[in-house]
């Protein structure tokens, strides 16, 4: 990957988590237009502001919204359940601000007054009879029963009666990086089976003193569980059962072993998490891959992993494989409190490379759920359900992301065509903002999308949504919900492949050619939030306002923050701020990655400080925030991912001498990990 990374990442990390998806050819080249001079039309963010306007956008866009309800008026709190407008004004985590730190630091940093320690590891033994960790001798047994590597999504749920002495952690693992994690001593084969046996799921118990303190894992705790590669999930909504989701080994198309490449996810309002399959196409051998696969980055190269090797169904030539790729890409949703649940991948919210899913409760009781597809020139979706919530009946509510309207976003930029020149540079008008419709591609149980059926269209859904006309975005991350306003908004964490050869040009929601540092949108849906329409407008603009003039913070005045870089999942505060985790910034601004937290409201929006930085070749993953116990979490993924066996380049989290070599009974190589920080 040398040359191809643009700065953004090790080329380690380029090559395990996503196949070096930048190296290959784009995925997305259909001819999808934009509409991004509006302005001499007479249309506006803020002339879009009230009903009327909606409805000529409707016009605008070719009647996208036909067979919609229309919106209500502009200005109501449409989207908020009663719950998420209890929130106080302000939030209990008080801090200073820490400094940008050098990406040479293999440590992590707080602000002053505050202490991390890690709250599970990679390895550390969920179960009674789980063997305990030892580097030098794992196993995909051993594994198994231990918790994965490369913790991602993270939520911790409390027990309910527990008076917030217990809770559940949820978390997703990602990829793995064979070379530092086994020794050169095992076998091929067992270092196959046991990477494979480190992906998946983990739901564990904690416990704590009481309420602000604290958690500890529970080892042997009944709710604890691990999800693997063999682990069955069913298959539910329109596509369940399709002869596209058929293979030999299920001939009903209803049965999955396994989740892969768990990315973002989300909590559900009743209960559940959600976990996003995002880089499955790397899993796959496809000799003479379709058009449809390649659409999904499934090439003829040969997969590095070669699971292929172990189990025949990832070898897409042959009959064991056929459609086996078509069972990935969904939107996982488990039960964390039953531990005897199947955990099921919803059709019904599409297949693409899902970063993960939020899910808020409309006014109207509808469930809407965002999701990004997390690569170059893909899109943002909205699920809005069929059925309505219903508080307390948990086993109705479980029932409500199996069947609704499916859309994707289309943004359209006010400034006239040629302010947006591809530098970055703030149009006329002083931000870079417009109007949008969600385009049907799945409505009222019938296929939107000329030519595809409805379980075309959900296996298909990158398919769809070029043919739908959705806007080509900016790599679309992380989706989250502001529980106190109900604004959307949207991590797009960089591209630097904007009007090169055949590829799209620049438009006012993606505004550069060389977006290394990558944006963040705000989104403000017209009405409910299973509204058709919304205005938009870009938050920030991430760089090194040092080094780069082209930077922008809501208005903010950019000297006054700190440097950030390669936006990934976002979270909020009880005060409803914006918190950041960044993924790239060693390569992009040659600092560690870290969290961050934004102000939305009032005269300071726009401001952004360091809360805190992860070690060294790190990424920061999953931010959670518990203001209520002024407790933050992060899971640290990859520390010391340019690492080799004999040769370790972090020793997160017990820390030992760099370079120790491995062995039983030392902590002498780097664990990906979930780290709590708190005052103290």
């Amino acid at each position: 990957m040398l040359g191809h990374t643009k700065g953004n990442r090790s080329a380690v990390t380029c090559a395990l988590k996503c196949n070096n998806a930048c190296a290959h050819e784009v995925c997305n080249t259909s001819g999808n237009s934009y509409f991004r001079d509006v302005a001499s039309a007479g249309f506006s963010r803020r002339s879009m502001l009230g009903v009327g306007g909606v409805g000529a956008l409707a016009l605008m866009l070719g009647g996208a919204a036909a067979g919609g309800a229309a919106p209500a008026a502009a200005g109501t709190a449409g989207g908020l359940a009663p719950a998420a407008k209890a929130f106080g004004n302000r939030s209990r985590l008080q801090f200073t601000g820490i400094k940008a730190v050098a990406k040479t630091v293999d440590d992590v940093t707080v602000p002053r007054g505050y202490t991390w320690e890690p709250i599970i590891r990679w390895g550390d033994p969920l179960f009674k009879d789980s063997v305990e960790f030892d580097p030098e001798n794992q196993t995909p047994q051993s594994q198994a029963g231990q918790f994965g590597y490369n913790n991602d999504y993270l939520d911790i749920i409390e027990i309910p009666g527990s008076r917030g002495k217990r809770a559940v952690l949820f978390s997703n693992h990602e990829y793995t990086n064979e070379p530092i994690m086994f020794p050169a001593t095992m076998s091929a084969s067992d270092v196959r089976k046991t990477a494979m046996a480190a992906h998946g799921l983990t739901v564990v118990e904690l416990e704590r003193r009481g309420k602000g303190q604290p958690w500890k894992y529970v080892r042997g705790a009944k709710l604890n569980r691990r999800f693997l590669i063999d682990t069955e999930y069913e298959l539910t909504g329109p596509a369940a059962g399709s002869d596209l989701l058929k293979t030999k080994a299920d001939a009903t198309g209803r049965k999955v072993l396994g989740t892969l490449n768990n990315c973002a996810g989300g909590t559900t309002p009743w209960g559940t998490v959600l976990s996003g399959e995002e880089n499955f196409n790397q899993y796959f051998k496809a000799a003479s891959p379709t058009a449809e696969q390649r659409r999904y980055g499934i090439t003829d190269a040969n997969p590095s992993r070669g699971w292929h090797q172990e189990e025949v169904r990832f070898d897409l030539g042959t009959e064991d494989g056929r459609n086996e790729e078509n069972r990935f890409g969904w939107i996982v949703e488990v039960d964390p409190f039953d531990p005897t649940s199947t955990p099921r991948k919803h059709t019904a919210l599409g297949r693409f490379k899902h970063e993960g899913a939020n899910v808020i409760i409309a006014e109207s009781g509808h469930a809407v759920a965002y999701s990004g597809d997390d690569e170059r020139f893909d899109y943002l979706y909205k699920f809005v359900s069929k059925g309505k919530y219903v508080e307390g009946d948990k086993t109705h509510n479980m029932t409500l992301l199996t069947e609704g309207d499916l859309y994707v976003a289309k943004f359209v930029g006010d400034a006239p065509k040629n302010q947006i020149d591809g530098s970055g540079t703030l149009p006329s008008d002083g931000g870079f903002d417009g109007v949008g419709m969600w385009l049907p591609l799945v409505q009222n149980g019938a296929s939107m999308v000329e030519g595809m059926s409805v379980e075309q269209v959900l296996v298909y859904t990158r398919l769809a949504a070029d043919k739908a006309g959705g806007t080509k975005m900016d790599r679309p991350e992380d989706v989250e919900i502001n529980p106190r306003t109900g604004k959307v908004y949207m991590a797009c964490t960089n591209n630097t492949n904007r009007a090169k050869g055949t590829n799209p040009g620049v438009d006012e929601a993606n505004p550069r050619k060389e977006n290394k540092n990558g944006h963040v949108i705000e989104i403000d849906e017209l009405g409910e939030q299973d509204s058709l329409a919304f205005t938009w407008n870009i938050l920030l603009m991430a760089g090194d306002p040092a080094v780069d003039k082209n930077v922008y913070f809501a208005g903010y005045p950019a000297d006054e923050v700190q440097p950030i870089s390669c936006p990934d999942n976002l979270a909020f505060d009880a005060a409803g701020n914006l918190w950041i985790s960044t993924d790239g910034q060693p390569g992009t601004i040659g600092r560690n990655d870290g969290l961050f937290r934004v102000t939305l409201e009032g005269p300071q929006r726009g401001k952004l400080e360091q809360f805190m930085a992860v070690p060294a070749e790190a990424e920061t993953c999953g931010p959670l925030i518990h203001d209520e116990d002024g407790l933050v979490f992060v899971a640290v993924q990859h520390p010391g991912e340019d690492g080799k066996w004999d040769a370790q380049t972090s020793m997160f989290p017990d820390y030992v001498k760099a370079g120790s070599k491995p062995g039983k009974g030392k902590a002498a190589l780097p664990r990906p990990s979930v780290i709590q920080m708190y005052k103290g």
